[in-house]
């Protein structure tokens, strides 16, 4: 019988140490690659924003671009939206993978029971959007009572500025079709329509600030108008929980506020996924945006206020299971 010949004790050591650091090195390509032993992310995803010069729509961008960095075999493609519902049709549909949308909305899709309902679910809880109710600054409105009879813009069809200003002016006695004239239009319209004289007021609903409605207050008088606590009142009694009182700081829009600090309704944003999605992309995808969040807090100045601490909770939505394994390996 064939014996293979043994080696030497220093020929064995040498070939020992070298096994072990090759498998150190297979180690360490597995672990850069992907490390929880699972392969790398890859593919397309879309991701829906919302209208060009609002803050979804730029967050969307910067979130591309650290995506982009994290998961180099992703490839995220942006879609413009009229806002959080067009958002959330758009993903129960499968014509995106991911999205933005506010808290309300997404109750009223589920209380709905609209198309795709089910499938929805959550990945973090992001910023607070603040109601920014703006009209000329020699404007009579000091309320939102005052609208009545006027021209207000109230976000477009598929907005979720047009669902929250419904409903304020609904709280505030005004919900009748002859009360005022609403304008169906977004925030990449309505300051020019206020400057020129065609809107006597608007509601937009984003964060601080708004570049549109900044940009507008740097170039013309305007002002912000208070929301009152007991507004909030009353769309808790008719059924909407999801908003609370909130005070919009005054170097919020300087021009606009003169230092003074101005009360509002605000509504928390979710970063939305369906459960389709793959358990792996959706982890990553999580931890991009908690781990970006001061890279684009330095331009988008709401992001700053992403918290690991309260982004676990998405409330109405359950949380997506590759989310859930995020918050989980961070845990403390």
């Amino acid at each position: 019988m064939f014996q293979a010949p043994s080696l030497s004790p220093l020929r064995r050591a040498r070939t020992l140490r070298a096994a072990a650091v090759l498998a150190v090195v297979l180690g360490l390509l597995v672990w850069w690659l992907a490390p929880d032993g699972r392969p790398e992310p890859r593919g397309r995803v879309v991701f829906s924003t919302g209208v060009p010069t609002g803050v979804y729509q730029r967050y969307g961008e910067l979130l591309k671009e650290a995506l982009g960095r994290d998961l180099p075999e992703v490839s995220v493609a942006l879609r413009d939206s009229e806002g959080s519902q067009q958002n959330l049709a758009r993903l129960a549909s499968g014509d995106a993978d991911f999205t933005i949308a506010t808290a309300d909305a997404v109750a009223t899709y589920l209380r709905e029971d609209r198309p795709g309902a089910d499938r929805l679910r959550g990945c973090a809880r992001l910023y607070d959007d603040y109601v920014q109710l703006v009209v000329p600054r020699d404007s009579p409105v000091r309320s939102a009572r005052d609208l009545r009879g006027k021209r207000v813009g109230v976000g477009q069809d598929g907005s979720g500025v047009r669902l929250l200003a419904d409903r304020l002016l609904a709280g505030a006695g005004l919900e009748g079709a002859d009360e005022l004239i609403p304008v169906s239009a977004g925030i990449d319209t309505m300051p020019e329509l206020l400057e020129q004289g065609r809107l006597d007021a608007f509601f937009w609903s984003g964060g601080l600030p708004t570049t549109a409605v900044q940009q507008l207050s740097d170039r013309f008088p305007v002002r912000l108008v208070p929301l009152e606590e007991k507004l909030i009142g009353e769309l808790h009694r008719t059924g909407y929980p999801h908003y609370r009182s909130a005070v919009i700081p005054g170097d919020a829009y300087p021009a606009a506020q003169g230092g003074k600090p101005v009360p509002t309704v605000a509504v928390a944003n979710l970063l939305v996924t369906s459960e389709d999605a793959d358990a792996a992309l959706t982890e990553a995808f999580t931890r991009t945006v908690i781990g970006s969040r001061d890279r684009i807090g330095g331009k988008v100045h709401s992001a700053q206020l992403v918290d690991l601490r309260t982004a676990i909770y998405t409330d109405p939505l359950p949380l997506h299971e590759g989310a859930r394994r995020y918050y989980h390996s961070v845990k403390p």
